[in-house]
């Protein structure tokens, strides 16, 4: 007997050893789970901001699930669309680290309320950028006006003096108002395209086809560009279904670049919807009118990501 366990004893000891090395290895494949803001996107690379303030490169496969959360304790998913993980998106990631210290994401989850307040940002992104160039344009007019009294009055010591502290001052507030509303712009604006629609119409034209597929392969030669795609209605009709208009319109513009003209989900964002907001032009005409029943679909490419492709490498 004394023989017999003598000849099992390494054979245990051995067991012993292919356990631990097992239970190492299922360590190191451990599911991490992040909760943060996505600051930027560029196709299936997300930047996210921890809770913590950490910055994470979050990886996007065709593997991924996207998931809104519902009900009181959150305990059911509805699945979405890759197009709803847009900047501003608060969300919660689980998947794994890669070689590149890269969070391979196997789920990303996030409430609806967190989703609306991330469309509205995006949606209203390009009306600041207008309303920022318009303010930047008066001030550096009224900055002209002022140096041109400045030369017609030169022979008045005292005057000249005077307005060139005027033109100090209003040069300052041209670079804070730069400065203030440079903030809010996060993305380059490289390619835009205008549709227009019918009275109470949400199909796209055949005209605007040829149009949107040059604009489709003129955005793919763009390196980390994603597609914005905003519709808008006229004040023809009640508010709510003009708001319900402009969204139908972005949605059929989004599905033909989706179907049609071969724009990855990944780099398509959330249609997002104006409804009478941001009218372009008067409504006494009829030709005035139909200029605000639009679609405006833009190539932008995020400043952080676009520095990121720069220097990219292990973190």
């Amino acid at each position: 007997m004394k023989r017999t366990y003598t000849a099992r004893r390494p054979r245990a000891g051995m067991l012993a050893l292919l356990g631990l090395a097992l239970l190492g290895t299922a360590g190191y494949a451990q599911t991490i789970k992040v909760q943060g803001l996505i600051e930027g996107r560029s196709g299936a690379t997300i930047i996210l901001r921890s809770s913590d303030s950490e910055r994470v490169i979050v990886l996007l496969t065709d593997s991924t699930k996207v998931g809104q959360v519902q009900g009181v304790l959150k305990a059911r998913r509805k699945d979405m669309s890759m197009a709803a993980l847009i900047p501003g998106l608060a969300i919660n990631v689980e998947g794994m680290y890669n070689a590149e210290r890269q969070l391979v994401a196997s789920l990303v989850k996030f409430k609806g309320d967190d989703l609306e307040r991330a469309k509205s940002i995006q949606a209203g992104l390009h009306e600041t950028n207008t309303q920022t160039g318009k303010n930047k344009e008066e001030l550096e007019r009224h900055n002209a006006e002022l140096q041109a009294q400045n030369a017609q009055l030169q022979q008045h010591q005292g005057q000249i003096a005077a307005n060139q502290e005027k033109i100090a001052a209003n040069k300052a507030a041209v670079d804070a108002a730069v400065a203030r509303f440079g903030q809010l712009d996060d993305y380059y604006i490289l390619d835009e395209v205008t549709v227009l629609f019918g009275n109470g119409k949400t199909a796209l034209e055949a005209k605007y086809r040829p149009q949107l597929q040059e604009f489709a392969q003129r955005a793919k030669k763009v390196d980390a560009y994603m597609v914005q795609v905003v519709g808008y209605a006229s004040k023809s009709g009640s508010e709510a279904v003009n708001q319900r208009l402009s969204e139908d319109r972005a949605h059929s513009v989004s599905n033909f670049l989706l179907q049609q003209c071969r724009i990855p989900m990944t780099n398509l964002m959330a249609p997002g919807a104006m409804g009478e907001s941001d009218q372009v032009a008067s409504n006494k005409t009829a030709d005035a009118e139909a200029e605000n029943r639009r679609v405006v679909v833009r190539v932008l490419q995020n400043k952080g990501v676009a520095g990121l492709t720069e220097t990219a490498g292990p973190q």
